[in-house]
């Protein structure tokens, strides 16, 4: 691997951190370490990999995991991705640390394809800033 690992947390690592990673597996490839972690881990959110498989992205696959189970020598930039929650914190020394605020798609109520529309807008909005990233 030629770039340096991404970590994407927040705190289940459900929805936004499981969409990012993901998302950010299928735009670096083998060029980057990417996982993601939370401080509260429950399960991936079912609507995530909904909107996931939309764009050919398959997370089915992929699980909750709490930030301590990271090796933090693996980590060259954290994003968290919480907005009105604490996000966790991860101590990795020399590390870039990134803030994303992005209002938790799950946390909402509303009909299916309402929630699922904020589904989509979170993805997009990750797909948006790790394209920066990637520049």
């Amino acid at each position: 691997m030629s770039e340096g690992g991404l970590l994407f947390l927040c705190v289940a690592n459900s929805a936004r951190s499981q969409m990012a990673e993901g998302l950010a597996r299928a735009r670096f490839g083998e060029r980057r370490l990417v996982q993601s972690a939370g401080s509260a881990p429950s399960a991936v959110h079912p609507h995530a990999v909904a909107v996931m498989a939309e764009l050919d992205i398959d997370i089915a696959n992929q699980w909750s995991k709490h930030v301590d189970t990271i090796d933090p020598t693996t980590v060259e930039t954290i994003i968290t991705l919480c907005a009105d929650e604490v996000c966790p914190a991860v101590l990795t020394k020399g590390a870039t640390v990134l803030h994303w605020a992005l209002p938790d798609p799950a946390g909402s109520s509303g009909t299916d394809a309402d929630q699922l529309a904020r589904f989509r807008d979170t993805r997009d909005n990750i797909a948006r800033r790790l394209a920066q990233l990637d520049e």
